[in-house]
């Protein structure tokens, strides 16, 4: 069994699969590799280790160190 990945990343988005959504402690914006980021021009089916280094959340403007992940559960 491989060893799955919770909480905050702190930077390390290697430990992220691709498929993986992921949440903006601060304000809780979730970022959708499905849905991408329009407003960015970050296309559909990016994944979130693939962003440009310099995105920040498209709501409140947090780092991408302040995102954790979303269990598959919910």
């Amino acid at each position: 069994m491989t060893p799955t990945f919770e909480g905050s990343y702190l930077g390390d988005a290697s430990r992220i699969a691709p498929e993986t959504r992921m949440e903006c402690k601060i304000c809780w914006y979730v970022y959708d590799p499905e849905e991408g980021d329009p407003e960015s021009q970050v296309a559909a089916g990016t994944p979130f280790a693939d962003l440009p280094s310099d995105w920040v959340c498209p709501v409140c403007e947090g780092a991408r160190e302040q995102f954790m992940v979303v269990p598959d559960d919910l």
